[in-house]
């Protein structure tokens, strides 16, 4: 998207004309309603944004989930932006640690930017510099440009929010901070405590409701490993071992007569070996490999596992599986010992949050 797009004032043929729509109207009396202090803190909001734009190069992201991160009684705008950033606003952060916007930390701003520093209001109070490390003012704390609805938002990674605690308590034990300052690194340590809880990256997924796609994208990758859309030369990967076990536990003959094996077999398969690889895979190879109008499938599913880790993980699999059945009696038996040692998976990742 270019700077030009990401414009907020668009000029068209009614301009300069009164419009009576219900929602100008509602603006209006909106407006109408805000106090002198108000309004002047949505002109600075507006002016910082103005700014950001004129000196942004890049391209700005899309905000695909929005929502707002709650800690104590702190709320913090955020986002997951169309190319997986997950970003807090400007705003939010000033917000949860100094209040709202004073003209003293508008005059540090200003400063900062004079200076070439361009921090962020809230680490704009030059006593906080010497804890400030090259690696973050090169790194997060490069503001992010987004735009949510038809606003454009100023925006951080989520992961400088502790870092950010971090600098107003380093600050604070060193007895750094002025007496005023005090308050705010008493925020930041009530923050901390929030954020440490549970990742702040899952706290901003669960607020966007952006949880369930991550999940979906996880899976994606780990399949992609796993898998590849063409297939490969037929080769053998169950040896005979495989059957002659598992057959002797079912209590059928081996080696079947023509050595055709019955579609039961397959079902086996399944639950014995291709769901307890990883999650998703036997929902994904039934979609690459599926059956024709005869009930057949045209190839094996291990035809389209990746040399790089499908057929290492199915080989390793395999073997264990093959050694577990030799100790086993019966097929009872059997099933505990695997259950055990290779669980299903069904076709969804499960995530251990604040790890």
């Amino acid at each position: 998207m270019s700077k030009q797009s990401a414009s907020t004032a668009v000029p068209n043929a009614n301009e300069g004309k009164p419009n009576d729509s219900i929602q100008s109207k509602g603006g209006r009396a909106r407006a109408a309603s805000l106090s002198p202090e108000e309004r002047k803190e949505i002109a600075r909001r507006a002016a910082d944004t103005r700014w950001a734009v004129e000196e942004h190069d890049g391209p700005i992201i899309e905000a695909t989930y929005t929502g707002v991160l709650n800690i104590g009684d702190k709320q913090i705008p955020c986002a997951v932006l169309r190319d997986g950033q997950r970003v807090l606003s400007d705003n939010g952060i000033t917000n949860a640690l100094l209040g709202s916007r004073s003209g003293a930390s508008k005059r540090l701003k200003q400063a900062a930017k004079t200076e070439g520093a361009n921090l962020p209001l809230f680490l704009a109070p030059a006593n906080l510099n010497p804890f400030i490390s090259e690696e973050l003012r090169e790194g997060s704390l490069k503001p992010i440009l987004y735009r949510s609805g038809n606003r454009s938002m100023i925006g951080y990674n989520a992961e400088l929010l502790p870092a950010v605690c971090d600098i107003w308590l380093r600050a604070r034990e060193a007895g750094a901070l002025q007496t005023q300052q005090l308050e705010k690194a008493q925020q930041a340590e009530i923050l901390m405590r929030g954020l440490a809880k549970i990742g702040v990256i899952a706290l901003v997924d669960e607020a966007t409701g952006y949880q369930e796609i991550r999940d979906r994208v996880a899976l994606q990758v780990i399949l992609d490993r796993y898998l590849k859309d063409e297939w490969s030369k037929w080769t053998r990967r169950f040896p005979n071992d495989f059957y002659r076990e598992l057959f002797r536990l079912k209590g059928v003959d081996f080696p079947l007569a023509g050595n055709q094996k019955p579609s039961y077999v397959g079902h086996w398969t399944n639950d014995i070996v291709y769901s307890r690889l990883t999650p998703g895979l036997v929902k994904r190879l039934k979609e690459l490999n599926p059956r024709n109008e005869k009930g057949n499938r045209l190839r094996k599913h291990h035809q389209h596992f990746t040399d790089e880790l499908g057929v290492p993980e199915l080989h390793q699999h395999i073997s264990n599986v093959v050694f577990l059945m030799k100790t086993c009696l019966t097929d009872e038996e059997f099933k505990l010992k695997l259950d055990l040692a290779a669980p299903k998976y069904g076709d969804t990742m499960q995530f251990a949050l604040g790890k």
